[in-house]
């Protein structure tokens, strides 16, 4: 059965933030809010929690996962970025975007593309994520809260306790937005809008 935790949005309880990031450490999955919508998530070296997302969501090895930072010198350790591309980033973080870049030998293989051997990252603009992040001192592991078969990713907590108790050990319930990322790749010569969401894809077009 999963956890549940009633975290306030603007003033996380460090408590629960504390708790929540203990049962990450004992390879736990969870599911929490972002700014864009509902994520599951679980720490770097968790291979049953990446194994447990894929089963969730029904992912095949092309599915990039992105790995939520707290800032820019935490994201630098864990995908290659020019000068150029970081200025395009900076100016559009925090936000709903999520960003596609060559990866570092930090982030592990099983997290990669097989072929371009890239990943996702992206800084939230969301307080409760952002404290998870701190306390936990490296990215969460993550992809969106979007199960099969359905059209819209989830966005109440107690709605996904209810749908998937046995499958994750928490949920956060706390304020969340209702679509995905806007998707940018940056794997190749310019950034290319691969899935328009929540952040304004205009400045990358």
């Amino acid at each position: 059965m999963a956890r549940y935790f009633d975290i306030h949005p603007e003033n996380p309880q460090r408590r629960s933030i504390g708790q929540v990031v203990d049962l990450l450490r004992g390879d736990g999955l969870i599911a929490y809010p972002t700014d864009s919508c509902y994520a599951l998530g679980c720490q770097l070296g968790n291979r049953d929690g990446i194994d447990r997302i894929r089963t969730i969501r029904h992912l095949d090895d092309r599915h990039h996962f992105t790995l939520v930072c707290e800032n820019f010198a935490q994201l630098g350790q864990f995908v290659h970025i020019s000068n150029a591309v970081f200025r395009s980033i900076k100016a559009a973080t925090p936000g709903s975007y999520t960003f596609i870049l060559p990866a570092t030998k930090e982030v592990p293989r099983r997290l990669l593309h097989p072929k371009k051997k890239t990943v996702g990252v992206r800084i939230p603009d969301h307080v409760v994520t952002q404290a998870l992040v701190a306390e936990l001192g490296e990215p969460l592991v993550s992809s969106t809260l979007l199960l099969p078969g359905h059209e819209e990713p989830m966005t109440q907590g107690w709605e996904i306790k209810e749908e998937l108790d046995n499958q994750i050990d928490a949920v956060i319930e706390g304020e969340a937005g209702t679509e995905p990322t806007t998707v940018v790749d940056f794997s190749d010569d310019g950034p290319e809008v691969v899935r328009v969401g929540s952040g304004d894809p205009a400045p990358f077009e």
